[in-house]
């Protein structure tokens, strides 16, 4: 939704242009799936490492065989789109049930879909379907998304029913205001969500880990990744889901192959995080807590 003001922008931004990527850094990275802390708790480490995405080690781990569920939040209908696409078709191709929350589900004040809100939504959940894809979608419109009660119940009774293992939320500092209320709701909802609930003792899962992840120049604010995902053989598909959605909002066909400026805005981000890692494409993730890793 907020990449349509600055398309222009990302036209400019290329891989010829991933030198000055690294005045970027202050903002958020991607959080993942993958369960692996790349740089975190590993000091002197300069150069991060990726990883394939990979059952985690310890407590948190349901078993390799356990299918599980995946819960990716954001405000807007490509948030989790931009920022995770690979890491959330590492888990399909695993065979994990992937959700992605909406919070916003209401595009009717959105001038770039005037008269065509419903449709956003329905092409939305038709793209998300056909990359294996659950969509949730909460009512509110954009600056409708408020820090309330009855707001964080409304997500707190979406993670309640989903039951998430590993979940995904928005980096909290941010230039949307949209995105730094999700972050907010998101984070009560997955931690604490049980004690907003109407009662408060009806079965509740807390997702065994959480990762935060960044929505890309101009948005994310402050953020130094933690976590590198390799998500390179992922890479046509990811950015491909993309390109349909931006050619959903538009109401044009898509084009294979012919990145618009959301497209070349992820390409660039991901060449950069892949740079930090020796990697092709990567995406960048920061863990909401430590988690136990397994290095071989």
């Amino acid at each position: 939704m907020k990449r349509r003001a600055f398309l222009a922008a990302a036209g400019a931004a290329s891989t010829a242009g991933l030198a000055r990527a690294a005045g970027m850094e202050d903002r958020p990275g991607a959080a993942g799936f993958a369960g692996v802390a790349g740089a975190a708790g590993l000091a002197g480490v300069t150069a991060p490492t990726a990883t394939r995405a990979q059952t985690p080690a310890g407590p948190a781990a349901r078993g390799t065989a356990t299918r599980r569920t995946i819960l990716a939040i954001g405000a807007h209908y490509d948030d989790c789109p931009f920022g995770i696409p690979g890491i959330l078709l590492q888990a399909i191709a695993r065979g994990h049930r992937v959700v992605i929350l909406s919070m916003i589900g209401d595009y009717t004040n959105w001038k770039p879909v005037r008269g065509r809100g419903p449709a956003l939504v329905e092409g939305t959940e038709r793209v998300n379907a056909d990359v294996g894809v659950e969509s949730r979608f909460l009512p509110w419109a954009s600056g409708r998304l408020q820090a309330t009660e009855a707001h964080r119940r409304a997500v707190a009774e979406v993670v309640a029913d989903v039951r998430p293992d590993d979940a995904f939320m928005l980096w909290s500092r941010d230039q949307h205001p949209d995105h730094e209320v999700a972050s907010d709701l998101a984070k009560s909802a997955l931690h604490l969500g049980d004690r907003v609930l109407a009662d408060p003792f009806a079965p509740f899962v807390t997702p065994r880990r959480t990762y935060l992840y960044d929505n890309g120049p101009r948005h994310t604010i402050g953020f130094v990744p933690d976590t590198f995902v390799d998500v390179t053989p992922e890479w046509p598909r990811a950015i491909a889901w993309l390109g349909r959605l931006m050619a959903v909002t538009r109401d044009t066909a898509y084009t294979d192959g012919a990145l618009d400026g959301a497209q070349r805005l992820k390409e660039s981000l991901a060449r950069y995080r892949g740079a930090t890692c020796g990697v092709t494409y990567a995406e960048a993730l920061s863990a909401a807590n430590a988690y136990p890793q397994s290095l071989y």
